[in-house]
């Protein structure tokens, strides 16, 4: 370390404090002095780190999911910024009921991280208050958290609305909507949510939500194209259809187009989320930036963790509307709205 300073030009306690990651340094000159330990080959040891500051230079985060898209964004930009800031990650993935049980009832991030980030995962209120206990900071990307705990995510009613106002001012009066469970048959907060929005922008604009036309099914493509075939075998079908997600609005297309309905001509389809997918189907979609989400929930960790606070701000980006080619006024035509 000794040499560390010598070649920055500064103390030996300003290197330990840029080196742990500690407030008080610039910017700049940490990344003069990480760049001076880098050609010297000098490495922190975090045993011998944590005995002096009481910390592991660990940061855990609590995922449902890998391989779904969402998940995947968000937890890139989480990683993006803490191992930017030194941090290791240790990585929690409870897709499984068994899993996501032990983890609740274990908590094994206690002792083993200075903080955790909870990516899109929605909470009972147990789990919610044996999170609130755990003496660190917590923050949700994608999440809703008890109490003044920090998250970043978007108005989930709110999207919604703008899918159904959408649709209303293009002229649709029957419009269907397409929600998702988890594997065993519950709808999640996020679902519940945007049924929500869907249901208030309904009433906004006077349009009855017809009997049948709210529709659950299974995430995922395969849930979609059976939703939109129960919603196809109403005796008198929507016009257009809110899907909560994009997976499940790609599903519902699929019915769709098998069954010989036009696109958007005889039935305008919205998704939710803007994910690649989304453009490559030109499907009209409610747009979140979910990498941004990361990004915002990773600096908040990092922040309350050198701080050593356990509240912070609760940040809610926007939404917006895509419009592409799975939506028009009834019959067809123009595609303004």
């Amino acid at each position: 370390m000794a040499d560390v300073a010598h070649a920055v030009g500064v103390s030996s306690g300003t290197v330990s404090r840029a080196l742990r990651g500690l407030p008080g340094v610039s910017d700049a000159l940490r990344r003069r002095i990480l760049r001076a330990a880098e050609n010297l080959d000098y490495v922190v040891s975090p045993a011998a780190s944590g005995l002096v500051t009481g910390r592991t230079g660990s940061v855990a985060v609590l995922v449902p999911f890998i391989a779904r898209w969402f998940h995947a964004q968000a937890l890139a930009a989480v990683h993006e910024v803490l191992r930017g800031a030194g941090f290791e990650i240790v990585l929690y993935h409870v897709e499984g009921t068994a899993e996501r049980r032990e983890f609740f009832e274990t908590l094994p991030v206690r002792r083993r991280a200075d903080g955790l980030v909870v990516i899109a995962l929605s909470l009972t209120e147990r789990e919610a208050r044996r999170l609130d206990g755990l003496g660190m900071p917590v923050v949700g990307a994608g999440t809703r958290l008890p109490g003044g705990l920090p998250e970043a995510g978007i108005d989930d009613a709110e999207g919604a609305a703008k899918a159904v106002h959408h649709l209303a001012n293009l002229g649709h009066e029957r419009i269907g909507m397409i929600r998702t469970t988890d594997d065993e048959g519950v709808h999640q907060g996020v679902s519940r949510r945007r049924l929500a929005g869907f249901r208030s922008a309904m009433g906004e604009r006077g349009l009855e939500v017809a009997a049948g036309a709210v529709v659950s099914a299974p995430w995922g493509a395969d849930g979609g194209a059976r939703a939109m075939g129960e919603l196809l075998s109403l005796r008198e079908p929507p016009t257009a259809v809110f899907a909560e997600a994009d997976d499940v609005a790609v599903g519902a297309l699929r019915t769709l187009r098998r069954s010989g309905v036009d696109v958007p001509a005889g039935m305008s389809v919205v998704g939710f989320d803007d994910s690649p997918v989304a453009e490559l189907l030109d499907l009209t979609t409610v747009g979140q930036s979910v990498r941004e989400q990361g990004l915002v929930a990773g600096r908040l960790l990092l922040d309350a963790v050198q701080r050593g606070r356990h509240g912070g701000s609760r940040v809610r980006l926007e939404t917006r509307l895509v419009t592409r080619g799975t939506t028009s006024r009834p019959g067809g035509g123009s595609r303004a709205g």
